[in-house]
């Protein structure tokens, strides 16, 4: 799955979180400043051309769809990321965001139990 560009990925989770949507339904739903319509137009069209979207035709206009749903997408992104910069290994990620500081003890121990949650199951 192609990875989202940074013009494509504000419109795609206006997609996702409205689920059905015009070209001026995204816009609106974009902070200001609000690109132009043509802009968002031909950004939704690549993402048609990617298959991240699709659409049902009302005459000349189009409402728009996802058809990769988010969390899909997102475990994509994942796996990308721990490829690419972690070498695979859950142990570098785990330990890069623990070096940062940015996660708490409550979630350290959340995180424990997720483990040992998933452990237990299998």
């Amino acid at each position: 799955m192609e990875k989202l560009t940074k013009a494509e990925e504000p419109i795609m989770h206006v997609i996702w979180k409205l689920k059905l949507a015009f070209v001026r339904d995204v816009i609106e739903a974009l902070p200001e400043p609000k690109p132009p319509y043509n802009t968002v137009s031909s950004v939704v069209r690549i993402l048609e051309e990617k298959g991240m979207i699709g659409h049902k035709s009302y005459g000349k206009t189009h409402q728009y769809f996802p058809l990769i749903p988010k969390v899909e997408y997102r475990g994509s992104l994942f796996r990308n990321i721990l490829s690419d910069y972690f070498d695979g290994s859950y142990k570098s990620l785990v330990s890069q965001m623990m070096s940062d500081e940015k996660i708490s003890p409550k979630e350290v121990n959340e995180l424990r139990q997720m483990i040992d949650n998933t452990l237990k199951s299998k």
